[in-house]
């Protein structure tokens, strides 16, 4: 079975998606440490000048990034009516009130969201389940059953969109689903759910038959690499997050959440 992700295109892309995942988490724990636009603002940039040379194709980009460019303004929007109110008011309506200090607080808010949900996407393009869980179980000495069973479920996510439309067809055949939209999604709805179940127990009893459930000590099919280039992806993102902070202390703009 094909993975779900595109190949990457970088050496970035194809370091131990552990390694990634822990690039992303503490250049977002240095972002979230302080409610500022210029500790956001930086890192933002540093991860735009990144992204620049990970080569990954623009529409796979736009697509995959979409949904955190479209909650950024709604989320800025929302601070700059609803938000901490300081200075000179320009606007006021029932609850709603837009002030010098809202209008600050949601720049912050819009590049934080930014900032974090950006390198959270973009180093996770191109990442294979199977990967993913290897990493997390031999790097991260995570337990394996629960593991492999969330990728066994990852893995039929193609296989349901495949038989969705096999049962569209399929009904439109027998001539039950030419009218009434929503009686014809609830009908392949619960078709499909019974297909999955049966689906479902019968990879369990394979996957019970191969000694999954098994107890003691489990060995691995794959090893999950780990080097150089995956510390260098880990320095990388600790080194944005720690001049994100430097800039923003230097330029007197640090407001810590915590004892702020």
């Amino acid at each position: 079975m094909t993975a779900i992700t595109p190949a990457p295109r970088s050496r970035v892309l194809r370091t131990n998606p552990v390694a990634r995942m822990a690039a992303a988490l503490v250049l977002s724990v240095a972002v979230i440490a302080s409610l500022d636009p210029v500790s956001a603002g930086v890192a933002l940039a540093l991860e735009l000048v990144v992204f620049a040379f990970l080569r990954i194709p623009a529409r796979v980009f736009w697509l995959r990034t979409a949904p955190i460019w479209i909650a950024a303004p709604f989320a800025a929007l929302t601070i700059a009516l609803y938000g901490r109110t300081e200075g000179d008011v320009f606007f006021e309506f029932l609850l709603a009130r837009v002030s010098d200090g809202s209008l600050a607080l949601a720049l912050a808010t819009g590049l934080r969201v930014l900032a974090i949900g950006l390198p959270a996407v973009v180093l996770l393009i191109g990442v294979d389940p199977t990967e993913l869980a290897d990493g997390l179980i031999q790097r991260l000495r995570l337990p394996a059953r629960p593991l492999v069973g969330a990728l066994a479920g990852m893995r039929l996510i193609t296989v349901f969109g495949q038989e969705w439309r096999s049962l569209e067809l399929a009904r439109r055949a027998r001539g039950v689903a030419d009218r009434g939209r929503v009686r014809r999604f609830a009908g392949q709805a619960y078709a499909l759910l019974v297909m999955s179940i049966r689906r479902g127990s019968s990879l369990a009893t394979a996957m019970e038959a191969r000694g999954f459930g098994a107890p003691g000590v489990r060995t691995n099919a794959r090893v999950s690499p780990w080097g150089v280039a995956e510390w260098l992806v880990i320095a990388g993102g600790a080194a944005i997050g720690a001049l994100a902070v430097t800039a923003s202390v230097v330029t007197g703009s640090w407001s810590p959440v915590v004892g702020g």
